[in-house]
């Protein structure tokens, strides 16, 4: 591939991360980049500059040209009706998390796609150090419990934004934990699979002012093992961990920190990993895919699975 032209739908926070990794992918693999956009209003935010966009339309039927890839990146609400609207112009599509927003599976369920177009769901926890290594390391054999949780302060995830106008809180715009935190789930099942059979509880406990759920709770049964999950929105400190407990050993990975620790024989490893070392190897996967090296492991029907599993429907 000698160059690469894309379309972004939507320039929020998690554009822009994939806009400046993206150029930095590119630079590493001599491609020449070429990057355009979709939004509301042309002439929104003068730190656009620095992302170097070419075209920005602020329709879908101002779109003139074809792209190699088009990036969905605006609110889950929008993601159905943007991918239908420039399934035309593009070869290949990435994704934001989730596919859709809840009442929009079985819309997700019957897109009608290109046959011979990648369509990739996001899911960069995969590509997480200590994800990777539990995945490449650990003999699930041997796994009798999984333990993962998710603990945050929503109104900390966004500095200088008010939490109360984000999508986060808004359950109509494809917030509340379930789905923002749909990257657990997405890892669990990456290690182990889909569960034979998962019990759920939801809602909203804390005096955060958002009418989407602030915590949910799963118990997932498989035929040799458990797992549990825990997410929510108003944990003060944040959490972000997995602990494998198998018949050796119990295997704790805390992805905020990037290590594993080993919890019998005190091992530890450390990974000294930042978030963009494991979303520039998302991209990296990416523009594998569209080259035909590798498959999408996270095709919109396997996020759709994913999805409803974040519901207790399996």
């Amino acid at each position: 591939m000698k160059s690469l032209k894309v379309c972004f739908v939507g320039i929020g926070s998690i554009a822009r991360r994939h806009i400046r990794n993206l150029r930095t992918v590119c630079s590493e693999r001599g491609i020449e980049l070429r990057v355009d956009a979709v939004r509301r209003s042309a002439g929104a935010d003068r730190k656009d500059d620095e992302l170097g966009l070419g075209k920005v339309y602020t329709g879908f039927d101002e779109i003139d040209s074809e792209y190699d890839a088009v990036f969905i990146t605006n609110p889950t609400e929008y993601h159905i009706e943007s991918l239908k609207n420039t399934m035309k112009y593009g070869r290949n599509f990435f994704i934001e998390k989730p596919v859709s927003s809840v009442n929009q599976i079985e819309e997700a369920e019957n897109l009608r796609l290109k046959e011979d177009a990648v369509y990739y769901v996001a899911c960069p926890l995969r590509y997480n150090a200590v994800i990777r290594y539990v995945k490449e390391n650990v003999d699930f054999g041997k796994v009798i419990s999984i333990r993962s949780i998710s603990s945050s302060y929503l109104p900390e995830w966004r500095p200088g934004t008010d939490y109360r106008q984000t999508y986060s809180a808004s359950k109509k715009l494809g917030g509340g934990v379930s789905i923002d935190l749909i990257h657990e789930w997405d890892y669990l099942t990456f290690l182990t699979g889909m569960p034979r059979k998962v019990f759920h509880l939801c809602g909203k406990k804390s005096a955060l002012e958002i009418d989407s759920e602030d915590y949910a709770v799963y118990i997932a049964e498989y035929a040799d093992k458990i797992v549990e999950l825990h997410l929510d929105y108003f944990g003060r400190k944040t959490i972000r961990q997995i602990m494998v407990l198998t018949d050796e050993d119990t295997i704790c990975g805390d992805l905020v920190n990037s290590r594993i620790e080993f919890m019998k024989t005190g091992k530890i490893l450390d990974f000294q990993e930042m978030r963009d070392d494991y979303q520039i190897r998302e991209l990296e996967y990416f523009l594998d895919m569209i080259e035909g090296r590798v498959k999408s492991d996270s095709d919109i029907a396997h996020a759709v699975k994913v999805l409803k599993l974040t519901q207790g429907r399996i």
